[in-house]
């Protein structure tokens, strides 16, 4: 199946992103703790990540040109995140605010499952306003990429995309206040999993999905569900992509690869099938290592990864 969209030419980047970046400290455990008790972890580090920062640095890996904007606060956490950001080749352009923290991930991650849990903290000082966003930069790419989490900012950002005919991609995962004003303005809702759920009332997720799409108009309304793919509603049917089968160390940025993996597909002409596939394998191969972006990988190396699971 073919997405049937067509995407502007001429632009000086192939996606820009207005969302999230934050900065994690990533605690490897042996064993997730109980409550009240002690445990002895393996290892400490820190590494940067965010779901719009991780997914420009996956779509620079690629060999594509991106472009990120948001804020940081003037702290060193804040300088690492821009350092880490331009060392990938991303066209960082970051705000950083006086007297601000910048946001930080505490995330304990599992190493028998590889699964996490994340404790986050965002200064309000660092949101993006409705009337900061610059038209001209939102609309520098073919593509919008965008999270949600400052809403009033993003359905200013998915306004301008859509008079310019660029399609939105949302990687969305919090019932955020506004929201719903927000997905009607997007081409491409692809949630964590439990969140079409939280959306509609509807516990089943095909028919959630399904109403979703309906309400809102996207043309794929999908969801992520970890080591079981993705499922997605485009023109009135189902499609399921399952997960590649690995050894997972960590699923910490695992949706915000998916979403590059997606993003690169669109851009590309891939079809739909292959767009899901070529998305499963940026996730699964951002898993083989622990942190956001760690793991993930350069086109040679997604490529050599389908070829040999073909």
């Amino acid at each position: 199946m073919e997405f049937g969209i067509s995407l502007p030419t001429g632009k000086p980047f192939d996606a820009v992103a207005l969302g999230l970046n934050a900065v994690d400290h990533l605690i490897l455990v042996p064993r997730y703790p109980e409550f009240n008790s002690k445990v002895p972890y393996k290892s400490h580090r820190l590494a940067a990540g965010g779901q719009c920062a991780t997914a420009m640095v996956a779509l620079a890996r690629l060999g594509l040109r991106a472009r990120y904007l948001g804020k940081v606060g003037d702290d060193d956490i804040g300088r690492f995140q821009i350092d880490s950001m331009v060392s990938e080749g991303v066209m960082a352009e970051i705000a950083v605010v006086r007297g601000a923290e910048s946001q930080t991930a505490f995330i304990i991650v599992d190493e028998a499952s590889g699964e996490r849990t994340i404790l986050w903290n965002r200064d309000p000082a660092i949101a993006t306003r409705p009337e900061e966003v610059d038209r001209a930069a939102v609309t520098s790419g073919r593509v919008l990429h965008l999270d949600g989490h400052d809403v009033e900012a993003a359905i200013v950002a998915a306004t301008y995309a859509r008079d310019e005919g660029i399609p939105t991609v949302l990687d969305i995962d919090n019932l955020y206040p506004g929201a719903e004003n927000l997905l009607p303005l997007i081409d491409f809702m692809i949630s964590s999993s439990t969140l079409p759920a939280r959306l509609t009332g509807e516990s089943d997720l095909r028919t959630a999905l399904k109403q979703l799409a309906e309400k809102n108009g996207s043309l794929v309304t999908g969801a992520t569900l970890g080591e079981q793919g993705v499922l997605i509603y485009i023109r009135g049917q189902f499609m399921h992509s399952p997960a590649f089968n690995i050894e997972c160390r960590d699923t910490t940025g695992a949706g915000d690869a998916f979403h590059a993996g997606f993003i690169y597909g669109l851009l590309k002409g891939l079809t739909v099938e292959e767009t899901l596939r070529f998305a499963n394998a940026v996730a699964g191969l951002k898993c083989l290592a622990v942190g956001a972006r760690t793991g993930l990988p350069t086109l040679n190396e997604a490529t050599a990864f389908l070829t040999s699971r073909a």
